[in-house]
């Protein structure tokens, strides 16, 4: 295991770092999304409930308990008096566009990795063919034997970019999709709340 770590196995580093930071923003993004989908439930269930109700006071209240990423758009709900429908609406709609853009909030760590951890590893590869030769030039003979070190550290980087690369794409695209039904699901459940209000 040492020998990957030695000459053009330097390239394990950063992909090593790479694996673990899309690991770490993926934890952190199920443990949040867990947490928001409690938060989206409280506000609907006990919001829906206060304001039929018409308890407004204890229902403004509820933005307290609940995540500032939803108490934005949910206290934007009762900034409706004096105003048309469209209006109120449009103020709540760009409330929602925050909320949608920090829902995304690190994401973009695990887009970076998943497009550029291919060629931190192709990076790997030409050290590695560059050994190769600097082996052929110091020993003045060629064959398998002389190349072989510096042809597995540069398969190795190559295939240690691709599984990096792989596993944060799949984990971007299942964290895209899992938001945006987080998202829809917000809008549809602020807008039930507002025909209520």
């Amino acid at each position: 295991m040492f020998e990957l770590f030695n000459a053009g196995g330097f390239i394990m580093y950063p992909l090593l770092i790479c694996s673990l930071l899309v690991w770490f923003v993926t934890f952190e993004k199920i443990r949040f999304l867990n947490n928001l989908k409690k938060d989206i439930d409280l506000m609907f269930i006990k919001g829906q409930s206060l304001l039929t109700e018409k308890k407004i006071n204890e229902a403004k209240g509820l933005s307290h308990s609940i995540h500032p990423l939803l108490s934005g758009p949910y206290l934007t709900l009762f900034e409706g008096e004096g105003m048309d429908r469209d209006q109120w609406g449009m103020r709540v709609g760009r409330r929602l566009t925050e909320t949608q853009q920090g829902l995304k909030k690190s994401l973009w760590i695990i887009g970076t990795i998943g497009s550029s951890a291919p060629f931190i590893g192709l990076f790997g590869t030409v050290v590695g063919i560059i050994k190769s030769f600097q082996s052929i030039a110091i020993s003045g003979k060629s064959g398998f034997a002389v190349v072989a070190s510096g042809l597995s550290e540069a398969l190795i980087a190559t295939a240690a970019g691709i599984v990096v690369a792989v596993m944060a794409v799949i984990l971007y695209n299942y964290f895209q999709n899992r938001l945006s039904r987080v998202n829809t699901e917000i809008r549809n459940r602020m807008q039930d709340l507002m025909d209520l209000i």
